[in-house]
């Protein structure tokens, strides 16, 4: 179990790992999927048919980034939370992951040195024991830390994929497990995230292949959507983070969420649709239905103030 949201690779473009991390991102998500789905069909709210995305078309599909694009801050550092809640590992690791999620949210970056380190971190705290063991932690994690940090209007652009009748998928550099967590408690489809190596259902504390942060996203999303037959040129994709630029590259339809410097100046230049809920400004309206724009929240300066404050 890798990458914390925090772990990208220093090359920009696709390697024979990357490729090797969205095959298997890929086919663990297919898997889990196939429990998901009918949970996705159920929980799906009717509701007046939105011009985008267009209903009934099962070429096309969505994929979601997580962290602040979906939710609020780093999901493997709120993982974390709870893990030493439960003496996983020691203060002074915690004081590491705040203080990376403390440079996410305040920065706005991701910064390789501490992408690599809670690479490393997360792999030592997770190395022995059983991925059931973890699943099942997680669904609590999930109530205690995550579940308040969704972002409505996020939530609702995926609702109006699902309510389309189109899967939707998370596509994150967290683990694969917590990915499918969040996503099956939100509704979706399935999750594509970083696939830890475990022998006989135990973590061994190594990766397949790289995180799937960057190019190996593209890779993941390139690999589903042939095993589903999907046709890229149909779907949409969602993120944060000019990271991200290889992933929403690949849809006919890219989304700039919450976008960062880098991205929200790409997105503008090739007239990408965008949306921020950080503050409640409104860029492109066009294809985007109005639910989205419900529940905006203000940044996350003073949340990463108050918790280093509190573990203090």
């Amino acid at each position: 179990m890798a990458a914390l949201g925090w772990l990208t690779p220093r090359r920009r473009s696709a390697t024979a790992r990357s490729v090797l991390a969205g095959e298997a991102s890929a086919e663990a998500a297919r898997k889990s999927s196939q429990e998901l789905e009918e949970l996705a069909h159920e929980a799906a709210p009717a509701g007046t048919e939105p011009e985008f995305p267009v209903v009934g078309d099962d070429k096309a599909a969505a994929f979601f980034d997580l962290d602040n694009t979906v939710m609020q801050g780093a999901a493997l550092f709120h993982f974390g939370r709870g893990l030493y809640k439960r003496k996983f590992f020691e203060t002074r690791d915690l004081y590491r992951f705040a203080w990376q999620q403390a440079w996410f949210r305040l920065a706005g970056v991701e910064d390789p040195e501490h992408m690599q380190d809670a690479r490393d971190s997360a792999l030592s705290i997770v190395k022995g024991h059983r991925v059931s063991e973890l699943m099942s932690i997680g669904e609590e994690i999930y109530d205690e830390y995550m579940a308040e940090r969704i972002w409505p209007g996020t939530r609702a652009l995926a609702e109006a994929h699902l309510d389309a009748g189109q899967k939707v998928w998370l596509v994150t550099a967290a683990p694969v497990e917590i990915a499918t967590v969040i996503a099956r408690r939100l509704g979706l489809t399935g999750a594509l995230g970083t696939v830890a190596e475990s022998v006989d259902g135990v973590y061994t504390g190594k990766l397949v292949g790289e995180p799937l942060h960057g190019p190996a996203k593209a890779e993941a999303v390139r690999a589903l959507a042939a095993a589903e037959g999907l046709d890229l040129g149909r779907c949409a994709a969602y993120s944060d983070s000019h990271n991200d630029i290889p992933m929403l590259s690949l849809v006919g339809h890219p989304y700039a969420i919450n976008p960062d410097a880098k991205l929200r100046k790409h997105a503008r230049k090739l007239d990408w649709r965008l949306r921020d809920y950080r503050t409640g400004r409104k860029a492109a309206k066009v294809g985007i239905p109005a639910a989205a724009g419900v529940g905006a929240v203000a940044g996350g300066t003073a949340a990463a103030i108050a918790l280093h404050r509190r573990r203090r």
